[in-house]
């Protein structure tokens, strides 16, 4: 390890040369008004060439992670994110909210839909950088590359300030205890969930390799667990279950009762959303896949698949196990009340506590492996201090700055909060600014599909529907808008003691806070320092690649500019680099530049 931090000291200090012989081709700029567009082609993973606006993080043509997630990988590393607790807890509640058997059905149906249209509009996103991790990161950066940098730091203080995954540990030692018959203290509660985490911190730290196995391995006891509820559910149907003598009750006359609140139906919505999150996270890893988008374009909807039919599966064993009413009445989970049905009190309990733990803490990994890509691409544009132990990836091959990250943050979380209100409060505090990102970068498609049809940009492996799109980003505002109707009780009577829209408001004010920031940051203090921000690129010795953000005085800027190339990186050669053409006069122009290194410069107008 010593040799470790010694070598990581002077990576830093690394700076990238472009050099035409060693790429074996010239790199492309296209110049659109103010934006900066680089071709980037012959990446590692096999992808089509992108074009990426030149403030973005520079891309890996060859992944410091490796190429280890196949077609096997991308589906479970979604099913270990989408089964988590919600298929065990959430569908009591949408009956509630539905009040028939028959539309809570649709409902899960329904939710596949909407997880479907949001997996194409990533698709099509994955298509255009189908050379860079991180998903959302990427999307926003070259969704909105102007203002400069704004969107990376909003996002990347978003997902560092809030950076914990203290819930689903908080889940594990609770079911914990539970198979062990022992009521926990709050403080024990809180030692296992830390050991839990802790472990799973190290099973991705330690390897990568090992790690996505491990995901793999949690997510086929995941679908197997599934498939068990659903096979015993047949066989109640099939009258197997002597205790159960009328298995069909709830399916005659399925739509009886049926709500006219609307609330009630925008509220099971949420919360069979909720159950379907997860179906991105391949997306998270895309720079780790060979031919990326050939593979994700059948393996990720063939995770989405395997998950909604066995909700549905799912979904009927329980209601034919258990009549409507109970499921309505009880304050526990359905999956309780269907063990406890099928089984029996004795080993029910115990049952199920086992079932929730496993995919409590196959979540755990898959939230670890997705996040801390996404932690790795935020560091890698240069928004964060110490952008280089962001993106490196040694010693073991893994985003170990990332990891750390998340892992020390979960455990304040775990530890300083009492459990309560304040917890609850504070767990929640993220979705809110999420949906706001998700909307935005949802809409933010039409920005880049923009932006390639003016630089005539190749056609992208695989296109959206415009309907597609559109039904998606409705559904994203209706998601935004929904937590600030009141609930049925008033406004104090949602999840937490106080006003029920607290989350909403400081989600939005720490969203102000980040716009905030960034002024401070970009404007205010380089116009009181007399200086400018330009990006540089370094290359670690693991081969990582990010940028890094310097202040250059304005006396040295236009050397500055003539030495160093649109994405950042030192030119070779004396006198050699990037001179800003200037377009037409209204800024509209497009032209495309070749830079090269020996003293000239070709233009292609």
């Amino acid at each position: 390890m010593s040799s470790y931090w010694h070598t990581f000291r002077h990576e830093k200090a690394k700076l990238a040369t472009q050099s035409s012989s060693a790429e074996g081709e010239e790199d492309v700029v296209i110049r659109d008004g103010n934006l900066e567009f680089t071709r980037e082609a012959g990446a590692g993973n096999d992808s089509q060439p992108s074009y990426q606006e030149a403030s973005g993080a520079p891309v890996e043509k060859e992944s410091p992670l490796g190429y280890g997630v196949n077609w096997f990988t991308i589906v479970f590393l979604n099913i270990g994110q989408m089964i988590g607790t919600g298929v065990f807890s959430t569908p009591g509640s949408i009956l509630r909210g539905l009040g028939s058997v028959g539309l809570s059905l649709m409902f899960w149906f329904i939710g596949f839909l909407v997880a479907a249209a949001g997996m194409s509009t990533y698709l099509e996103l994955a298509a255009y950088f189908p050379n860079r991790s991180g998903a959302q990161v990427v999307y926003l950066e070259q969704g909105y590359p102007r203002p400069k940098y704004f969107f990376p730091t909003a996002y990347a203080m978003l997902n560092v300030l809030l950076a914990f995954s203290s819930s689903n540990a908080i889940v594990l030692s609770t079911y914990t205890f539970r198979i062990a018959g022992h009521s926990p203290t709050e403080w024990e509660a809180k030692g296992v969930a830390l050991a839990g985490y802790t472990l799973a911190t190290l099973v991705v730290i330690l390897s990568n390799k090992w790690s996505l196995r491990f995901s793999n391995y949690v997510g086929v006891i995941k679908v197997g667990i599934l498939v068990f509820i659903s096979i015993t559910g047949f066989v109640v149907l099939g009258g197997g279950v002597k205790s159960i003598p009328d298995p069909g009750q709830n399916f005659r006359n399925a739509f009886d009762g049926t709500t006219g609140d609307a609330s009630g139906v925008v509220r099971a919505l949420v919360r069979v959303n909720y159950a379907y999150e997860g179906y991105a996270n391949a997306f998270n890893v895309v720079n780790e896949i060979k031919n990326p988008i050939r593979t994700i374009r059948w393996a990720g909807p063939l995770s989405l698949l395997i998950v909604a039919i066995l909700y549905i599966f799912v979904n009927i064993a329980y209601f034919a196990a258990v009549p409507k009413e109970g499921i309505i009445g009880s304050q526990t989970a359905a999956a309780a009340i269907f063990f406890e049905t099928v089984f029996g009190k004795g080993n029910a309990g115990r049952g199920l506590s086992f079932l929730i733990l496993v995919s409590s803490f196959g979540n755990l990994i898959s939230n670890l492996i997705g996040a801390g890509r996404i932690i790795r691409e935020c560091g890698r544009q240069g928004v964060l201090p110490y952008p280089a132990f962001w993106a490196s990836t040694q010693p073991f091959g893994t985003p170990l700055g990332p990891y750390l990250l998340k892992y020390v943050l979960t455990v304040l979380m775990i530890v300083a909060p009492p459990f309560g209100d304040a917890f609850d409060f504070v767990v929640d505090l993220k979705s809110y600014p999420d949906a706001v990102f998700i909307l935005v970068m949802a809409v933010g498609l039409y920005f880049i599909r923009r932006h390639r049809k003016r630089i005539n940009a190749e056609a992208p492996e695989f296109k959206a529907w415009d309907v597609v799109v559109v039904f998606w980003i409705l559904i994203q505002v209706l998601l935004l808008v929904m937590p600030w109707v009141p609930p049925a009780g008033g406004i104090y009577a949602g999840s937490v003691s106080f006003f029920y829209a607290t989350y909403c408001f400081t989600g939005l004010a720490i969203l102000a806070a980040c716009a905030l920031y960034y002024w401070i940051w970009v404007h205010f203090l380089p116009k009181r320092g007399g200086y400018a921000i330009r990006q540089t690129v370094l290359i670690l010795d693991s081969g990582a690649q990010t940028h890094e953000l310097v202040k250059v005085p304005l006396s040295e800027l236009e050397e500055w500019d003539a030495r160093h190339d649109v994405i950042g990186k030192q030119v070779a050669g004396s006198g050699s680099g990037y001179e800003p053409k200037e377009g037409s006069e209204d800024g509209g122009g497009v032209f495309r530049e070749r830079v090269v290194v020996d003293g000239e410069k070709r233009v292609d107008a």
